[in-house]
């Protein structure tokens, strides 16, 4: 699928940008350190995508610049009973080819969220029926109550049912096919404020502002070309040169180079992102180990050493260039459910590691190979050397296989069965609630309900999994909060992860440009605008 492999150099983005069309006045060019996977709004749940995306195709509800919940295409919800959500969908809304929206459309939608090559699963099966009213009408039916659907459905993309299976669409092109010939991989018809008029995957992607959008934005720009670049000097070049207009990640060690040059700034802030360190700990025998017959992770004590070998706070300065912030739990502090009595990290104690690891009676250690992005959060392989560093001194021999995260999430993924011993992955709750993260990753993976779909190690506990059940309909916050905080220390006591850290928010952007940068990272154009 990609057509372009070698980096790029600011001259070879000036052409590829110039070659897009003539520039208007009001052109945003921007770059990101990779791409879209790709352009089908249910095959990937990742915040890059999904963001880039919005812009495209919307949801029911949809998420403001204080990610706060707002109406999207439906212009108002009501709960009508605990098992009941009535919404009322938007009058006059077209898609991008001409034809309305309709109930048809949501209905279908839902559906493709739960097909074989959907990633939108856990969201779409917050619903067990949709009963169509009337044209601009729906009744959300659940099993039990569902408080948190109409936040998590902002990033329910909603697609036009005859333009989908006019195309041979009607289920989500898979993530692991990367050279498949899914329609929707490189083609797309939302309702969204911006429009796609070109793509070349891993080249150019080219938006122009739609002309028959049912909202007033507040945006002034009219055309944007996306162009992908993975090297961080580069992207950082060509900001300063003129030839990108916004660029992100810029690592942290640049943002006083761009804040001392005229015309251009460095913005950050911190991000509801927290990465970290999964492990299988559901297969007998580990995918990728010397160890055979049995699997070391699902020792307590072989996970306690792990956690205690990690020096978050050396990742923090040498890594990370002092811009992260070590975690001990699987939340950032944006998220609702936070609560900072339980975010000490693991005490970094390699002495307790290589006992531990004896008592488990791997006194030599063992070898293990970790997946890795290379182009999806900051530093992503860089933090995985440091850890694969820290390991080796307490006898884990980690192999890094660190890949552009087309490939590393086509792999590690439920498409994929999950093929991975231990893994470093990036989270933010859409819904910005701790439910989010108790029903994606700390539940026990069940094909039925969707619970625990993105816990790709299966960390499998029964009390956790009632919990987040509670967590999901209780109202009154102080019983609510303890059932999160006893979550939070099993998976704790158990490590049923490796928490590092929450990552920062570091773009780059010409001063003739105004932009609004998100808690989630996600790039939304209705808040960009040319002031110069």
């Amino acid at each position: 699928m990609s057509i372009m492999k070698k980096i790029l150099t600011t001259s070879a983005i000036a052409s590829i940008i110039l070659g897009a069309s003539a520039a208007s006045a009001n052109t945003l060019k921007f770059a990101f350190q990779g791409d879209a996977q790709s352009l089908d709004p249910h095959g990937l749940n990742e915040t890059f995508t999904l963001g880039f995306l919005s812009n495209v195709y919307e949801g029911l509800t949809m998420l403001d610049k204080d990610l706060k919940v707002i109406p999207g295409l439906a212009t108002s919800w009501e709960v009508t009973s605990p098992t009941s959500i009535v919404f009322k969908l938007r009058p006059g809304v077209k898609f991008h080819n001409g034809n309305t929206f309709n109930a048809d459309d949501v209905i279908f939608s839902w559906k493709r969220s739960l097909s074989e090559g959907s990633d939108q699963k856990v969201r779409g099966a917050m619903v067990k029926n949709i009963v169509k009213v009337d044209d601009l009408t729906i009744e959300v039916q659940t099993e039990g109550p569902q408080p948190l659907m109409p936040s998590e459905w902002a990033w329910i993309f909603i697609m036009d049912k005859e333009w989908s299976e006019a195309n041979g669409a009607g289920n989500a092109a898979n993530v692991k096919e990367e050279n498949a010939n899914g329609y929707t991989l490189n083609h797309a018809n939302g309702t969204g404020p911006f429009e796609i008029v070109s793509r070349q995957p891993d080249v150019k992607t080219v938006f122009k502002r739609s002309s028959n959008h049912w909202n007033t934005i507040d945006s002034n720009i009219t055309d944007i070309i996306f162009t992908p670049v993975k090297q961080a000097a580069t992207r950082t070049a060509a900001l300063i040169s003129g030839e990108l207009d916004m660029v992100y990640p810029i690592p942290v060690q640049d943002w006083k180079r761009l804040d001392s040059e005229t015309g251009v700034s460095a913005i950050r802030g911190p991000e509801a992102r927290t990465i970290f360190l999964g492990m299988d700990q559901s297969r007998d025998e580990l995918l990728y180990s010397n160890i055979k017959g049995k699997n070391p992770l699902k020792d307590l004590r072989v996970r306690k050493a792990m956690a205690h070998a990690l020096n978050l706070d050396l990742i923090k300065k040498k890594i990370m260039r002092g811009a992260s912030t070590p975690t001990g739990l699987m939340i950032a502090p944006q998220v609702n459910g936070f609560n900072a009595d339980y975010n000490t990290p693991y005490k970094y104690d390699p002495a307790l590691s290589k006992q531990l690891l004896t008592e488990a009676g791997y006194a030599d250690g063992f070898e293990i190979t970790i997946d890795c992005p290379n182009n999806r959060y900051v530093n992503d392989e860089k933090i995985c050397q440091a850890a694969a560093s820290m390991m080796a001194k307490v006898g884990i021999k980690m192999k890094v296989l660190a890949q552009p995260k087309s490939k590393y999430f086509g792999k590690v993924l439920a498409q994929n069965n999950y093929d991975t011993s231990m893994y470093l992955l990036g989270w933010t709750p859409g819904s910005m609630d701790v439910h989010n993260v108790l029903l994606g990753l700390l539940s026990c993976q069940n094909k039925e309900t969707k619970a625990g779909l993105f816990n790709l190690g299966n960390f499998c506990n029964q009390r956790v999994d009632e919990l987040q059940k509670m967590v999901g309909v209780e109202t009154d916050p102080g019983k609510r909060q303890a059932y999160i905080d006893e979550a939070m220390q099993i998976i704790k006591d158990q490590v049923a992860y490796l928490p590092l850290h929450q990552q920062p928010l570091s773009w780059g952007v010409s001063d003739k440009f105004s932009v609004n940068q998100r808690a989630d990272n996600a790039f939304d154009f209705r808040y960009v605008s040319k002031t110069q």
